[in-house]
């Protein structure tokens, strides 16, 4: 079984500040760095960390050639990743001192991807692969009806939720991974019980992940339903947790993991990446999450 994340690249511009700005706030930075990021990328990267093979694909501009670097560092087979004329997408990123975050996100070469590019990697994969999905990129509606044509389980994490979503059919999808607030807007519902009861109504079919912060996160699926609570750290930077949890959640499913211990070691690999700073770099490999689980 093989793993396609069809997804972002983002260079993240990360300012450590006091507190997030208000509307007509001029406010003095506290530091300023350069991060690989794009939810896309994270999710790869924290799939191969976490001993996954994944393939990514998606759309980088002459500025973006780190990205190429970096997926042969960790692991991640680029040979889906075309480089464009437009510029790499980047987001401007705050970091306030609760390592709370703000992001301010512009598509770029994210959204350049075209029908003819998606059917040419999708013709790679075969019924039964993962395909791993976000927001972050154009054609999601193409690129769902495309490979749950072809068989392929489809995962999705819904973020950022917008109307755009609206064009897709999400009875297509067989795994979501979501936060509340991402579970809230699809299901009009704002507490987690009801929330994962709405979407079992309208997805009977789905595994469900939903992420819940500080409260941890609950797994769904049928009759079964499941808890883990958070690991407890003193947090610098959050920016990829959700991320790290999602690469890890799949690749203990492709391993065959009973859900309890993949949700252990989803939330461990979470907890230790919240305490560095930066997205992709953040991301533990799945031995130090294994060795801290001792």
């Amino acid at each position: 079984m093989k793993v396609l994340t069809i997804g972002s690249m983002n260079i993240d511009h990360v300012y450590s500040v006091d507190h997030i700005v208000q509307p007509g706030e001029t406010l003095t930075t506290g530091g300023m760095n350069i991060f690989l990021g794009g939810k896309g990328i994270n999710q790869s990267m924290a799939l191969a960390k976490a001993g996954a093979q994944v393939y990514h694909s998606g759309m980088i501009g002459e500025d973006g050639t780190m990205f190429l670097d970096a997926c042969k560092e960790y692991g991640v087979n680029s040979d889906y990743i075309r480089t464009i004329e437009e510029k790499t997408g980047h987001t401007i990123i705050q970091v306030d001192k609760n390592a709370q975050n703000c992001i301010l996100l512009y598509g770029g070469a994210n959204r350049c991807l075209t029908e003819e590019f998606v059917d040419e990697v999708l013709s790679h994969f075969e019924k039964d692969d993962i395909l791993l999905l976000q927001n972050e990129v154009n054609l999601l509606p193409y690129i769902i009806d495309t490979a749950y044509e072809k068989g392929m389980q489809i995962a999705l994490n819904p973020s950022p939720f917008d109307d755009k979503l609206n064009e897709c059919d999400l009875t297509k999808i067989s795994i979501f991974l979501l936060n509340e607030i991402e579970g809230g807007q699809i299901t009009g519902e704002s507490e987690p019980a009801a929330i994962l009861d709405k979407l079992q109504l309208l997805y009977p079919n789905a595994r469900i992940v939903l992420t819940l912060g500080k409260d941890g996160a609950v797994y769904a699926h049928r009759n079964e339903r499941y808890e883990q609570p958070i690991f407890k750290v003193e947090a610098v930077d959050t920016t990829a947790a959700g991320d790290t949890f999602t690469g890890y959640f799949l690749a203990g499913l492709i391993d065959g993991m009973a859900v309890p211990d993949i949700l252990r070691m989803s939330a461990k690999a979470s907890s230790i990446a919240v305490t560095r700073h930066g997205a992709v770099q953040s991301i533990p490999y799945r031995s130090e999450v294994e060795e801290s689980l001792k």
